[in-house]
């Protein structure tokens, strides 16, 4: 099972210090953690409230919400 704490060390291994998409930095991570023990939509959702987590840590910064995925970018603060 991935923890939370692996989760968002593979956030930040794809996010840059340039913009984003959120879509793209759910997709990269998916890529780099591989299987999962959930099917695809729970899977990036969690990785979607990890991203959602690490703004609030301000260990990323958003522009847009975060919660549409396509429409919103995160970057490395």
């Amino acid at each position: 099972m991935t923890t939370s704490s692996e989760i968002d060390d593979a956030i930040l291994a794809v996010a840059l210090p340039r913009w984003q998409k959120v879509a793209m930095v759910i997709s990269k991570t998916s890529e780099r953690l591989g299987s999962f023990d959930t099917d695809g939509d729970e899977q990036y959702g969690c990785y979607a409230e990890r991203i959602e987590f690490l703004v609030r840590e301000g260990r990323l910064v958003a522009q847009g919400d975060i919660t549409k995925w396509r429409f919103s970018e995160v970057r490395l603060s």
